[in-house]
């Protein structure tokens, strides 16, 4: 058994849910694992037992006190396994001046910005490569990235969605089915401001943060460039993100009359997917998205662009297309709608694929070994 002190700083989406789920499983194979996190993730993950410790750089003095702690915390530790680019140099703090605990670091985004940000992110990067015992990535790129960055040891540490076993498990809809799960998700979007509904409506899904880095203007360009002779549909963008953003996005809508409607976040969204003729996602970068997992275990066929992960998860079994490219995704999106032999080919891919996928449990056995690899 291994003592693991397990950091996670802010976080609402992808992240917060796969370390959530990493400490269930590792506690429920017998480690002893403490979190220490910011107050916003213990809370929206329902982390109860974590220490919201995290440095704030508003109050200078709590920050240190939060260092003290957690230093104290990790001296006690074999392993500080650190989620992020910011926690990376946390955990490089809390290790600074000790042979141990061996320090491990998960990265799960790239850096996107460019100019002084991204020189110092690489400055960074490479000051907690030079002391970190493992450096893992989410995706292929980002395994390249630590090894340029000069990490002694890197590995590809795929991130798993905990809803994917539940997807799998339950049979794909019929046709007849799929159109009365559709019918019925869209009867409920007419009881709401928005664009009409035209009956026998095909659905397009997407699940994403309302933020820069999803690209959401590419996906009304898409949307507008298929209005006209296309079939009748609907594309639902599900999530939510900042909100001026939302209210530009609402505005065009409206303005366009685009056939889209942005519904904010929803508790599960499998209803939406197990529903959905297509599943889209228009993002500058992303990692193993979980929620493109989630659409190909759920029998959705995909359209993304060819960034980051998405590819090793995507290519085969789904559509590609440029970042930045709306003219393609629309192209895309169209066929699919119009082909139901190809939508019903790449549904049966995609769980395929989906199907071979490491769950929770595979998962925290692997770092297991990491970590008893990393103490030695």
């Amino acid at each position: 058994m291994s003592r693991i002190v397990m950091l996670l700083g802010r976080s609402t989406g992808g992240i917060g849910t796969h370390v959530s789920q990493l400490v269930a499983d590792l506690r429920a194979q017998g480690e002893d694992v403490e979190i220490v996190t910011d107050p916003l993730t213990r809370d929206r993950f329902g982390l109860v037992d974590a220490h919201p410790w995290w440095p704030d750089p508003r109050d200078p003095k709590a920050a240190v006190r939060g260092l003290r702690r957690l230093r104290a915390l990790a001296a006690q530790a074999d392993v500080v396994h650190a989620h992020g680019h910011q926690a990376g140099l946390v955990g490089f703090a809390a290790v600074a001046g000790r042979r141990r605990p061996r320090l491990i670091v998960s990265l799960h985004n790239a850096v996107l910005e460019r100019g002084g940000a991204w020189r110092a992110a690489n400055a960074a990067q490479r000051l907690v490569a030079s002391r970190a015992a493992l450096v893992t990535g989410a995706s292929t790129d980002l395994v390249r990235e630590a090894t340029a960055h000069g990490a002694r040891w890197a590995e590809l540490a795929p991130v798993p969605s905990p809803r994917v076993p539940d997807l799998l498990a339950d049979p794909v809809l019929s046709g007849r089915e799929r159109d009365e799960a559709r019918a019925g998700l869209l009867a409920d979007l007419g009881e709401q401001p928005g664009p009409d509904v035209a009956p026998g409506a095909r659905l397009v899904v997407t699940i994403s943060r309302i933020a820069p880095q999803k690209r959401l203007g590419d996906l009304l360009d898409a949307a507008a460039e298929l209005t006209g002779p296309a079939a009748p549909f609907i594309w639902v963008v599900i999530g939510d993100g900042v909100p001026e953003l939302a209210a530009t996005y609402r505005e065009r809508i409206a303005a366009e009359g685009l056939p889209v409607r942005l519904i904010g976040a929803v508790p599960d969204p499998s209803r939406w997917l197990r529903a959905a003729d297509v599943f889209a996602l228009t993002s500058t970068w992303e990692a193993r998205a979980l929620v493109v997992q989630e659409a190909m275990a759920a029998g959705v066929p995909v359209v993304s662009t060819d960034a980051g992960g998405l590819h090793d998860l995507v290519d085969g079994v789904g559509e590609l297309v440029r970042v930045g490219d709306p003219a393609g995704l629309a192209a895309r999106v169209g066929a699919l709608l119009a082909d139901p032999e190809r939508r019903a080919a790449l549904r049966e891919a995609g769980r395929a694929r989906a199907a071979t996928w490491p769950d929770g449990n595979d998962t925290a056995r692997q770092w297991r070994r990491w970590y008893e690899q990393a103490r030695g």
